[in-house]
């Protein structure tokens, strides 16, 4: 890959269930990485695992993207329509003596790996069918194999995490179609990436193996490989995978509780990546700021009291539309109705007093949350940081009777 090369990043989801907290910090890198270098930032949806992949889940995930306020360009990538492309690539590869088919069944699969940790050998499978003369092939189901190099190294040179080195002889001859005629997950990646014109794969580090193996399939085609960039994974307060003892854990689950849009990407940011001490930053700051050199190793930790600090300082930052658009959103998040008139004039959107008359009776008493000081900004992040649900702050404003309302 060329440097000068147009930067394209890709998020590639599978389509299992709702978008999590880790999913939703990849797709942020990615989309920062591109949009603060002018590239494209892609969506694919991998969705080749049919039995579990469901159209709520897909949508689930686009929905999560859209309120982050994560732009894709073009239409999103169906990873299971590009099936007949896959093959195709795997058939090519059978061709040119990368791939070979093997005959060998389950069975003797499981029988082998058995016998060789009975024996306390190796259980990486060694298929017979490996160097085997095409003319001796049956007519028999099969499966089409990678011919993995058997010497040597494989190198991953990975912009976080350095150069990793996997010993060949420890990476099997993986599958890439199986005896159906599907294809496998780590084929389908490849070729996808490849299709779509992607220079550099940002993704969890518990990928890291997978890009040896893949790489693999780069070199057989004798395509570019793309710069890795596998980023610590995100672990819950006590330094264990996040789950729902650690609290919210899916992005709509945030969105529910009233975060900010913006302070959920600031917030994210942070989880790994650094600039400075840098704690609070702008959209803006952070793509002309991101870069991968920036990214630790070490797992980041959800910090809750930090996410309502950094929430209560982007709600003091907002204009009066930017409030009223994340009440609406929460609103609609949470199945309420949408505000009505009063309710809009008890938030005082028209804080100005009528001419002549002055203190406009419809306002309620005390500071304007939405009057542009310092001490009304700081008073409204504070409100908000305490309470720790992004913006409940308002609530009291617009409470009223039904009779009144």
């Amino acid at each position: 890959m060329t440097a000068d090369k147009p930067v394209v990043t890709r998020f590639a989801p599978s389509p299992t269930g709702y978008l999590h907290i880790g999913g939703a910090r990849t797709a942020l890198f990615n989309w920062l990485f591109a949009r603060g270098r002018g590239g494209k930032f892609l969506l694919r949806i991998e969705d080749t695992d049919r039995a579990r992949s469901t159209p709520e889940a897909t949508e689930a995930i686009l929905k999560g993207l859209e309120w982050l306020g994560l732009d894709w360009n073009g239409t999103p990538v169906s990873q299971f329509e590009g099936r007949d492309r896959h093959a195709e690539v795997a058939l090519e590869m059978l061709a040119n003596g990368s791939a070979y088919r093997c005959y060998s069944t389950p069975e003797e699969i499981t029988s082998f790996r058995e016998s060789a940790k009975a024996e306390g050998r190796s259980t990486l499978f060694l298929s017979p069918w490996r160097d085997a003369d095409p003319a001796t092939w049956p007519d028999a189901p099969h499966v089409i194999r990678l011919k993995a190099p058997r010497a040597g190294q494989t190198i991953v040179r990975d912009a976080v995490q350095g150069d990793v080195t996997f010993a060949n002889d420890q990476l099997d001859d993986m599958v890439l179609l199986r005896s159906d005629g599907t294809p496998t997950y780590m084929h389908a990646v490849v070729v996808d990436d490849h299709d779509m014109g992607v220079t550099h794969i940002i993704r969890g580090d518990d990928h890291l193996t997978n890009a040896a193996r893949q790489i693999q399939i780069y070199q057989a085609m004798g395509w570019d490989i793309p710069v890795f960039a596998h980023i610590p994974l995100i672990h819950g307060t006590d330094g264990k995978k996040p789950s729902k003892r650690h609290g919210a854990v899916g992005l709509h689950e945030y969105a529910a509780l009233g975060y900010p849009a913006a302070a959920m990407r600031n917030y994210l940011a942070r989880l790994g990546w650094s600039h400075g001490d840098d704690e609070l930053f702008t959209d803006a700051q952070a793509r002309d700021w991101f870069d991968l050199d920036g990214i630790g190793k070490a797992p980041a930790r959800l910090d809750f009291k930090k996410l309502e600090h950094v929430s209560g300082w982007h709600i003091a930052q907002m204009d009066d539309a930017a409030l009223i658009a994340e009440l609406g959103a929460l609103l609609a998040e949470t199945g309420q109705p949408a505000l009505n008139g009063t309710q809009l004039s008890r938030l005082r959107l028209d804080s100005a007093p009528a001419e002549g008359k002055g203190e406009n009776p419809a306002r309620i008493a005390g500071p304007s949350p939405f009057r542009d000081d310092r001490a009304s900004r700081r008073n409204r992040g504070k409100s908000a940081g305490r309470a720790g649900f992004g913006i409940p702050w308002y609530a009291e404003r617009i409470d009223c009777r039904a009779a009144e309302c």
